[in-house]
């Protein structure tokens, strides 16, 4: 029983522990839990920070450039230093998009997402891209590379619209830009097409100049810092840039780690991409594979943020032109549909240690909802699957449980006879283990193993985008929002309550009072959780009270039947 209420001491710490440290996380001070990341090359960092470096290209501030070895160089000043020519802003709209880009570099700077509702209000399509006083989040790509006293066409440069379709009619839709700028023309054409979020994006560059030249690409995501609008303080879901490599894999950057010039990344690689991800959606350039590109994260300026890759063309003889692919995603964290597009573009939705059993019940979910064409009934016929795997470790820790509560009167029995002589009091209880052939740590050991699975269900659940605007039943119309009518955080506070009088009471006053506290803690943070994890534990918990009644009855029967 010492073991027993140790245990039980130690999760109910890690809980509130958990609660502090998510309340520090949501009001933006560093998480308890991450460490410092290894410091990055001093001289990238202090370059891209201050804006001091010096370039051979001298290129518009901002932009990277390509000396003349071919190797990017660190950025200079910030973007917004470099005085706006007129632009003009062209609406595009697809069955998935309302984009609107502007002439000025050519760049993304809002995205409404048409199948996804905003978080205030569903009648409103989510705007992931936007440029606005409040947000920033932007796509950009250039040309750098120019020779000593010119520049070519950036995301600063004035660019012409050259196709005349604003509208998608068929199965795709080409918008094409056009500028010049240090004798060299680029077209810039981005193609979108039906039902689809990932988007090709093209840029033809042609040396109109009597001299070869050496330009490379850019395509960079611009993001202030700011939390999306679902972050709950309760949990925490990361929001930041990342870069993917077949060599370092999955690399998440914080916001904080940039500021502090201690992010680590991969800087020079042969594949992969770069993104900014939150919950739920993502934004990705995935440049060409198999071709050298330059990695760059950094801080352009106060809460604002860049992730970027610089890929060279190749050289262009005089009057030839050259043409660089890229794509770009920008939508929902869709894993198929990514990983179509590129290798590991899927793994932005990062499950952490536990990936190996996650992706797993990821799929088990899919192909549940491909029968029954309902998320919140997916997560209960996904739930009791599992209860029902695990049913043979659940009897044996519910049947342990089960003798120890037949056994409690002679426990306090005990300690009222031996008092604070800890000593005998162990000794005699061990000796009724012994007679009754009972295993103290029976209980807990085989919940101990279902740990794992159930915690990788709980991310699955969090991280899973198709329970976002989900409806389940009644007054459940979005799973990824928390239950207004707070009906199943109650139905999970009484189901905890149950179990615990299900289970033997412990000795210990002290013990006792924190078991019934805990159906308190964790049921008044499921109020902020999303409806469909609060639907999990529900479920979760009733069918647990069915197979304990089941077994405690069963072994009452035994019980009987011995005695006669």
């Amino acid at each position: 029983m010492d073991i027993r209420r140790t245990i039980l001491w130690m999760i109910f710490s890690f809980s509130l522990l958990l609660l502090w440290n998510n309340w520090q996380v949501y009001n933006g001070k560093p998480s308890l839990f991450t460490g410092a990341t290894q410091s990055q090359s001093t001289e990238q960092t202090t370059a891209s920070a201050n804006g001091s470096a010096a370039t051979e290209s001298h290129v518009p501030e901002g932009v990277p450039a390509t000396p003349a070895g071919g190797a990017p160089a660190a950025p200079a000043a910030p973007a917004q230093q470099e005085p706006a020519a007129a632009s003009e802003k062209i609406n595009i709209s697809t069955d998935v998009y309302n984009l609107v880009f502007d002439t000025q570099g050519a760049q993304l700077v809002r995205a409404e997402l048409l199948k996804f509702g905003d978080e205030k209000n569903a009648s409103e399509p989510m705007v992931l891209l936007d440029n606005e006083a409040s947000s920033t989040y932007l796509a950009q790509t250039g040309i750098v590379g120019a020779p000593q006293g010119q520049s070519f066409p950036t995301h600063l440069t004035p660019f012409r619209l050259a196709s005349t379709e604003k509208s998608m009619t068929g199965d795709s839709l080409d918008v094409v830009f056009e500028a010049e700028s240090g004798g060299v023309k680029v077209v810039k054409t981005y193609t979108l097409h039906r039902g689809r979020y990932d988007i090709q994006v093209k840029h033809e560059v042609q040396n109109l100049g009597d001299a070869p030249i050496s330009p490379s690409v850019y395509l960079q995501l611009t993001r202030d810092g700011n939390d999306p609008p679902n972050t709950s303080f309760f949990y925490n879901t990361f929001t930041g840039p990342a870069v993917y490599s077949s060599e370092d894999k999955y690399q998440k950057v914080k916001f904080s780690d940039i500021d502090k010039n201690k992010a680590s990344y991969i800087k020079q690689a042969n594949d992969g991409w770069v993104a900014m991800v939150q919950h739920y959606f993502a934004t990705a350039w995935v440049p060409v594979e198999d071709r050298a590109r330059h990695n760059e994260i950094l801080r352009v300026s106060d809460n604002l943020y860049a992730v970027r890759t610089i890929q060279s063309i190749g050289t262009i003889q005089p009057g030839a032109q050259q043409a660089i692919d890229a794509k770009l995603w920008m939508g929902p964290q869709d894993q198929q549909a990514m990983q179509a597009v590129a290798p590991g573009l899927d793994v932005v939705v990062d499950y952490g240690f536990l990936t190996i059993i996650a992706k797993p019940l990821f799929k088990l979910m899919t192909w549940l909802h491909g029968f029954l064409g309902n998320w919140g009934w997916t997560i209960v016929v996904l739930t009791l699957l599992i209860k029902l795997v695990f049913y043979p470790l659940s009897a044996a820790s519910y049947r342990s449980m089960a003798k120890m509560k037949q056994v409690t009167p002679r426990l306090q029995a005990l300690r009222e006879k031996f008092g604070d002589d800890r000593a005998k009091l162990n000794a005699a209880m061990m000796e009724m283990y012994r007679t009754e052939k009972i295993n103290p740590l029976g209980g807990c050991l085989p919940m101990v193993v279902q740990i794992p699975v159930f915690i990788s269900l709980y991310w699955v659940l969090l991280g899973s985008v198709e329970m976002r605007g989900a409806p389940w039943i009644l007054w459940i119309h979005d799973l990824a929002a928390p239950d207004h009518w707070f009906i199943l955080p109650a139905i999970m506070m009484g189901t905890m309550f149950l179990q615990i009088k299900l289970n033997p009471t412990p000795p210990d006053p002290m013990q006792a009072r924190i078991m019934m506290i805990m159906p308190l803690v964790f049921g008044g943070m499921m109020f902020f959780f999303p409806a469909g994890l609060v639907l999990y534990w529900c479920v979760n918990n009733a069918v647990s009270i069915a197979q304990q009644r089941y077994i405690m009855h069963k072994l009452d029967k035994e019980t009987e039947a011995a005695k006669r």
